[in-house]
């Protein structure tokens, strides 16, 4: 008996991500200023530094293909965000693909149709700046390189607080 409550919490205490991955532990903390980190924006394009983008507000999501709440977030992002503030000069969006590499994400674009950029980290080596474990994660840094927000998983509640979030950086100054 004793036996199967304990296996009965250790699973309740997995599962308890609520649309996460996991939940997982953030290696920045909020109000921390960002760890600058060089990526490239596309296929054998250009490098470019994180520190580049000060004087914006960011947004980073790591995601993965296969990760089914990272599939049901990718198209609130896109109608909700990218399609709000693309055009935006104080607004940049970087969603990283965690261990994808170019070809599956390309081929990802072009099935889901999404037209926000998608980055390659196939080694984890961006990712790893944040956390160990557990998508999607989203990052919100403020025009000073701070962390202003961050959630892990994909909640609707907790990604309508990261749209009033953007709301009031983007549009109130």
């Amino acid at each position: 008996m004793m036996k199967n409550i304990l296996l009965l919490l250790l699973l309740t205490l997995q599962f308890s991500g609520a649309g996460a991955q996991g939940s997982g532990v953030w290696k920045v903390a909020m109000g921390d200023t960002i760890p600058d980190f060089g990526f490239t924006l596309k296929n054998a394009g250009d490098s470019v530094k994180i520190s580049n983008y000060r004087g914006k507000v960011v947004l980073i999501n790591f995601f993965a293909t296969w990760c089914g709440p990272c599939r049901a977030e990718l198209p609130r992002i896109q109608r909700e965000i990218w399609n709000v503030y693309k055009n935006n000069p104080r607004f940049a969006l970087f969603i990283f693909g965690r261990e994808e590499g170019w070809d599956k994400l390309n081929a990802f674009v072009q099935q889901k149709k999404f037209s926000f950029p998608l980055l390659a980290d196939p080694e984890r080596q961006i990712f790893s700046r944040f956390a160990d474990t557990f998508i999607p994660r989203n990052v919100v840094i403020d025009e000073t390189g701070k962390v202003i927000y961050q959630s892990v998983g994909y909640d609707k509640t907790e990604f309508e607080k990261l749209l009033v979030l953007l709301k009031g950086s983007l549009e109130h100054k």
